[in-house]
């Protein structure tokens, strides 16, 4: 393949199960989705068509190509939604989410907007403008999309690429790190991801939930250490599935950010980022501890990922269960300021399954 890859992140081609096979001629023109045998042959054995001539290249006008909103209808709001996504960059996703907002209060069953919705708010979360809440609430609206429609193969692979290791089918990203090394041989170096997959993304499927049943061992029992409000480094939780059933399994994301208004990074010459669970009675956790992965230089500023899995107890009832938490780091202030060892509690949010949880 010589030609950019065909991305769907809205689905918008509304496909619900994969492989999917394209028919693309030398133009870069689909001629046919998911072709018999027949169909394939007479399209590889036809004459290599004239490539079409081509006007000149113009600078993209986002204006133009957005539709008139102003008859307030489902579909004129999702096509502007959709424009803002595809071709406003993360300055403009704002927009589009809001857009696709309005849409959904327009039509509130309506899984793909559902869907999309979800998928704006995660590249949000993944991108300088992003909001405290942007990744869990895209795991809501990707469940609520995945209710109306449980057939929806594609809809379900988002849920489990951040959910639990006993819902995977396979490891997502492992193979990232293979092309790489087929990059490298052949003389390329690969390009930078945006985002590297880590975590849930690449954990190995497993088939029964393993749990920690090692007498607890809070690393700061008494609460002694003093607390970071957020003003050095901010937390922030997300659940995957948001919601669980009886005996269910659900993944926690902690994710922890140094504050660029207080020039706050991250201190490497000690021990790494440190979390640890409580779970209420009848739960169980896979791990009553997780550290963060951090770099080989002395200080840094990047983002840092704490996951567990926690488990449901066989009887569950009522809307929500709270498992509190707390992360234990060494941050820094400044460039030449002190370096502290501060602690940030957190309480994660567990819906049960069949209720409605908002955000």
């Amino acid at each position: 393949m010589d030609w950019p890859v065909l991305v769907d992140a809205l689905n918008l081609y509304g496909v619900s199960a994969v492989p999917i096979a394209y028919a693309i001629d030398e133009a870069g023109i689909v001629r046919a989705v998911n072709p018999k045998p027949a169909e394939l042959d007479a399209f590889l054995e036809r004459p290599a068509p004239a490539p079409p001539a081509r006007p000149p290249a113009t600078r993209l006008d986002l204006e133009k190509m957005r539709p008139d909103t102003s008859a307030e209808t489902p579909a004129a709001w999702r096509a502007d939604a959709h424009a803002l996504f595809l071709w406003g960059g993360d300055d403009r996703l704002a927009e589009a989410i809001a857009a696709y907002e309005c849409a959904l209060a327009l039509a509130p069953g309506d899984g793909p907007t559902e869907f999309r919705l979800g998928v704006a708010l995660r590249r949000r979360h993944d991108a300088a403008g992003r909001q405290t809440g942007d990744f869990q609430a895209a795991a809501l609206h990707w469940a609520r999309a995945l209710e109306r429609d449980p057939n929806q193969y594609i809809w379900r692979r988002r849920i489990q690429q951040f959910g639990p290791r006993l819902d995977k089918p396979y490891p997502f990203y492992e193979w990232v790190e293979e092309a790489r090394v087929a990059i490298r041989a052949r003389g390329e170096e690969p390009t930078q991801l945006l985002t590297e997959p880590s975590g849930s993304e690449i954990a190995t499927p497993a088939d029964r939930f393993a749990a920690d049943e090692s007498a607890p061992r809070e690393p700061d029992p008494a609460g002694r250490v003093h607390r970071d409000d957020g003003r050095l480094i901010r937390v922030e939780t997300a659940v995957v599935p948001p919601s669980v059933g009886p005996a269910g399994v659900t993944r926690v994301h902690l994710l922890l950010r140094p504050n660029a208004e207080h020039a706050a990074h991250w201190n490497n010459e000690v021990e790494p980022v440190r979390a640890f669970l409580n779970p209420p009675a009848g739960w169980s956790v896979d791990q009553r501890e997780a550290r963060a992965r951090q770099p080989l230089s002395a200080v840094s500023t990047e983002p840092r990922d704490v996951q567990f899995e926690l488990k449901a107890p066989p009887a569950l009832a009522g809307q929500a269960v709270s498992v509190p938490g707390y992360a234990l780091y060494y941050v820094c202030q400044e460039a030449d300021g002190v370096c502290l060892f501060r602690r940030q509690d957190f309480v994660l949010s567990v819906g049960v399954a069949g209720s409605r949880r908002s955000h």
